[in-house]
């Protein structure tokens, strides 16, 4: 599965990069969501997005682009902070899970193992 992560942390991209590469995934790096609404024409089966990109869009107003676009990409949101009403706001838009960037990996590998074998069921 093609997964693009959006995050502005270069040592998490590269720490995303290696778990989903392990996994048997192809990720893909932007670090903002300028960069990924620039290279669009590929099609993702999932977005990890990181909840506070550093320049312009925050990942819940991707999030909310893409929806009004007709773009209905899962989207894991991966965040530092943990703040309850973010996590409601990505939740009321439906995204397929919100991971702390602490948790374990596994949770994070759960969540896109779920989105691809919904995708090939």
């Amino acid at each position: 599965m093609k997964v693009a992560i959006v995050d502005d942390d270069d040592s998490v991209c590269r720490s995303l990069v290696r778990l989903l590469q392990h996994a048997g995934m192809s990720p893909s790096v932007f670090g903002s969501a300028a960069d990924f609404l620039a290279a669009r024409p590929h099609s993702f089966g999932c977005l990890l997005v990181d909840v506070q990109l550093g320049n312009g869009m925050s990942g819940l107003e991707l999030h909310r682009w893409l929806l009004e676009h007709g773009d209905r990409t899962p989207v894991i949101y991966l965040t530092a902070n943990d703040d309850p009403a973010v996590e409601s706001d990505a939740r009321r838009m439906g995204c397929a899970a919100f991971v702390r960037k602490g948790d374990p990996p596994k949770l994070m590998l759960q969540a896109l193992l779920a989105i691809r074998n919904a995708r090939t069921a």
